[in-house]
């Protein structure tokens, strides 16, 4: 016999066991590494090593191959009597291959790869922040489930009331004590009930398949949303990913404002140029021969109608936008977060009178139930007490949701 109970707990228990559950936790690090725009982090650094490469190469010898053939109406011709020069032709070849090699640049590609990467740095945190901002998303959908789930619950809670106190009425009118058609009333009001959690499940199934589709893991109407217990700090730094971003746009300003500083610098090459022709370097010589020159080639802007000044006044002025636009973004999440904090410290006193208010109304359908099986009242009388009670308990649950959702929500306004 103790092994048949054992059995059957278990096989009752099983069911629990395998029911798949989803915390608020889950559904944040789900849409963090889910969402489709995750994808454009893996895709700004191949770019950006790409990028990288090409700006590399600058520091390699540049080849160059041309080859042309020409020819001239006229040539260089030697006016000395006697002199026995043969002219040179009018149909000319030359071939020749170049070589230039970068020797000193002042900095400018160690300083455009610098440039580059601060630029990555900064598109991946605009990703991340556009991520973040989703968690706001994720926490609207999971507490509607929850609250639905918990209203699912209170009407089952009421069906199984009605449905008790259905056959009792239901057995009273049989021996007379109440009269015909009281048991029909509460036939009616069960019917409705059941038509209010059709209503709640498929309202649920919406929620949840929003959900399933924002952080790409199926869910069904059987997973078990766990309810959280949030607290929140009220004190202490905004830890948002958007100061950061702040922060980078304005490194990724100062990176191109030292890069327009080594751009003043000048530039020295080496060079070496070989080739082939007719004629080759002595143009006298009017037959076909190698021929080669290297050297050194220094340039040097030094008058440029102070459009790098003014570049970098430019770039100085966007410093200040995005100082402003930090300092206002600051502004408005603390006003957010003042505004939050007051509706968490209001639903908490509200939830503290909604309690109350069950407790009497519990006090009152105790005394309509007795009154109900005495006759005393009608079963619409008491449908209108359990109706009132009901509607207060899913005030309560729902001014409770609501307390975790302000401060899930207050949780990430400020970045915790």
């Amino acid at each position: 016999m103790k092994r048949f109970i054992l059995i059957l707990t278990i096989l009752i228990a099983l069911p629990t066991a395998a029911q798949e559950r989803i915390t608020l936790k889950e559904c944040y690090q789900l849409v963090t590494n889910n969402y489709p725009l995750v994808e454009q982090l893996n895709l700004l650094e191949a770019q950006n090593k790409l990028d990288a490469a090409v700006i590399a190469t600058s520091k390699l010898p540049q080849i160059n191959l041309n080859a042309q053939a020409t020819y001239q109406s006229d040539v260089i011709k030697i006016p000395i009597p006697n002199a026995n020069i043969e002219p040179l032709n009018k149909e000319q070849y030359r071939a020749t291959v170049s070589v230039n090699q970068l020797i000193y640049n002042g900095g400018i590609i160690n300083a455009t790869l610098n440039a580059k990467a601060i630029q990555l740095k900064t598109k991946q945190q605009q990703v991340a922040v556009t991520l973040y901002q989703l968690k706001q998303q994720i926490n609207q959908l999971y507490f509607s489930v929850l609250l639905v789930q918990e209203t699912t619950l209170l009407l089952a809670a009421k069906k199984t009331q009605l449905q008790a106190k259905f056959k009792e009425v239901k057995s009273a009118v049989k021996y007379g004590v109440l009269l015909p058609a009281s048991d029909k009333v509460l036939e009616v009001e069960l019917l409705k009930v059941q038509l209010q959690i059709n209503e709640v499940e498929n309202n649920k199934a919406s929620l949840i398949e929003s959900l399933s589709s924002l952080i790409s893991k199926p869910l069904n109407k059987l997973t078990l949303f766990q309810n959280p217990i949030i607290t929140t700090q009220l004190q202490g730094a905004l830890n948002r990913p958007e100061l950061k971003l702040f922060e980078l746009k304005k490194n990724e300003i100062e990176s191109f404002e030292n890069l327009l500083l080594k751009q003043k610098a000048p530039k020295l090459h080496g060079f070496a140029t070989g080739g082939y022709g007719n004629p080759g370097l002595n143009m006298l010589d009017n037959y076909f021969q190698p021929f080669y020159t290297v050297g050194v080639k220094l340039n040097w802007n030094v008058f440029d109608w102070n459009s790098n000044k003014k570049q970098r006044q430019s770039l100085a002025i966007n410093k200040s936008i995005v100082a402003n636009e930090s300092a206002i973004f600051k502004l408005n999440t603390t006003i957010k977060l003042n505004k939050q904090q007051k509706e968490i410290e209001k639903t908490a006193i509200t939830i503290a009178a909604n309690q109350v208010i069950i407790n009497l109304r519990k006090e009152v359908l105790q005394t309509a139930a007795s009154q109900l099986k005495n006759g005393v009242i009608t079963s619409s009388a008491y449908i209108t007490e359990l109706t009132n009670l009901y509607e207060d308990e899913n005030i309560l649950v729902k001014n409770k949701i609501q307390l975790q959702l302000a401060k899930a929500n207050y949780n990430v306004i400020k970045g915790q």
